[in-house]
């Protein structure tokens, strides 16, 4: 679920359902889709977590509808 997303700066967190207390960093180029793209918070999202230096980022982020 988006834990928070800034329009402006393009970027926000989801937090996990299960798999630890560590959010998720979330760029919009992650987003799926064309355009502008953008998360609302309290959304419901599908993402693939992968590590990096500075911690669990989302790729591939599809909205559950």
């Amino acid at each position: 679920m988006v834990k928070w997303f800034n329009v402006n700066k393009g970027y926000g967190f989801i937090t996990r359902d299960v798999g630890g207390e560590e959010d998720v960093f979330v760029h919009f180029r992650a987003l799926r889709g064309k355009g502008h793209r953008t998360l609302a918070e309290g959304q419901r999202v599908r993402y693939y977590a992968m590590r990096n230096d500075r911690g669990l980022q989302a790729e591939d982020v599809t909205v559950i509808t």
